[in-house]
């Protein structure tokens, strides 16, 4: 989301400082509607040719290859599983012993003829992705519209925060588990109550966080939306909405984060598929290499949905940088 408007209620705050202090603390009054115009207009020329001389991004992959945080990613991976083979294939090392071993775990998840049915080249490994992919995704987005919506109005609104707080900071303890019983009995079906489930935990993170961006946007802001003669919905759209992004990006990954764990708990009691649901029918069968592919898998996708939801934030805060950068 480019927000220049944010970037002139900046100016115009620094603008009214350096008037002040030319006047001797005389009040600039109400700042001329068409000259703010025609900064915003030369504040979107510039963003616009400043994203023309953006760096490419062949030039921003060779940055990465030469960076030290991509050797060092895939180092740790590499030692976490060295450390996984030596303890539990290789040496059998105490309790280790017990855990499904490193390469019988690969050798099924690659074979065209599972022992245990589920691998790469089964159907029933997809059905499984694809029913917990559903789920997560129209969780969080529905977390995503309310839980940003209610965190707006909480913080933009004392009244509207007065009223639900208290209710919110009631609920928010409750653990996913204990909202079992109320989900089945109030959501029908079996897929809505794992949604609702898989919503709570994501809901209140988001609610949090937004509530935490908008309540750490400076006031000396809002007091220049109102010399820029701004509505109040004008400050909600170019004010508070770009002021609270970060905030709001940053409880979206985690919201997504908590949609993967607290679906995992509603598939396992009351599921029928989906990849926490098998988790737990591996381990009632004693299935342990096809319980780790599962787990793989949930982390896998767990982390390239938090990464999707963090590159999002960081292509709609474009102009943050740019304002920051001095462009």
């Amino acid at each position: 989301m480019d927000s220049p408007m944010f970037t002139i209620v900046s100016d115009a705050f620094a603008s009214a400082v350096a008037y002040r202090l030319d006047r001797g603390g005389e009040s600039p009054g109400r700042w001329n509607i068409r000259g703010v115009r025609e900064m915003e207009a030369g504040r979107s020329t510039a963003m616009q040719s400043g994203g023309r001389s953006r760096v490419q991004y062949g030039v921003r992959l060779k940055r990465l290859v030469k960076s030290p945080r991509l050797y060092q990613a895939v180092f740790g991976i590499g030692l976490f599983f060295i450390l996984w083979y030596l303890f539990v294939d290789f040496f059998g090392i105490w309790r280790f012993a017990k855990l499904p071993k490193l390469v019988e775990s690969v050798k099924e998840w690659l074979s065209t003829d599972p022992v245990f049915g589920v691998s790469l080249f089964t159907a029933e490994y997809y059905k499984h992705i694809w029913a917990s992919l559903v789920r997560v995704f129209s969780a969080f987005a529905i977390a995503t519209v309310l839980g940003i919506t209610i965190g707006i109005l909480m913080g933009w609104r004392r009244i509207f925060f007065a009223l639900t707080f208290p209710i919110l900071e009631t609920l928010r303890p409750i653990p996913i588990l204990a909202w079992i019983p109320l989900a089945i009995i109030l959501l029908p079906g079996r897929e809505l109550p794992i949604i609702g489930l898989t919503f709570l935990a994501a809901f209140f993170v988001t609610i949090l966080n937004t509530l935490l961006g908008v309540r750490a946007i400076d006031k000396v802001y809002f007091r220049a939306a109102e010399s820029l003669g701004m509505s109040q919905w004008q400050q909600l759209w170019h004010v508070i909405v770009p002021g609270a992004l970060p905030y709001i990006f940053v409880g979206l990954q985690i919201a997504m984060g908590a949609c993967w764990f607290s679906l995992v708990a509603a598939e396992i009691l009351s599921g029928s598929a989906g990849l926490g649901y098998k988790v737990w029918e591996t381990y009632y069968y004693v299935q342990y290499p096809t319980m780790v592919i599962t787990m793989a898998t949930l982390g896998f996708f767990g982390y390239v949905s938090s990464a999707i939801v963090r590159i999002t934030g960081n292509r709609l805060m474009r102009w943050r940088s740019e304002m920051l950068a001095g462009v």
